[in-house]
């Protein structure tokens, strides 16, 4: 289960990322990362999918002929980037 803090910073950052057209909040819960669910009982959190939408044929993760599309590559990094802007505190220097 996604806890509620760690899941509104994540869904914030990505709206001011990609915009709230594009963030899904609402989506059927799935088993795909079932060991993370060992993360989260230890430690606050939430898991989130970037579904990348391939522009080639998709290919599941483990396939071999899996095949990442490296064009989302500066919208995961600004995504990471806004995300820590947005929750660690700055420091006065």
């Amino acid at each position: 289960m996604n806890a509620e803090g760690p899941t509104e910073q994540a869904t914030r950052a990505a709206v001011m990322v990609a915009g709230d057209a594009n963030v899904q909040r609402d989506v059927t819960p799935s088993m795909g990362c079932e060991d993370f669910g060992f993360m989260l009982a230890a430690r606050p959190g939430c898991y989130l999918l970037d579904r990348q939408r391939a522009h080639r044929r998709r290919r599941g993760l483990h396939s071999s002929r899996y095949d990442f599309n490296d064009e989302i590559l500066p919208l995961g990094a600004s995504y990471w980037a806004k995300l820590v802007e947005s929750v660690l505190p700055r420091s006065e220097a």
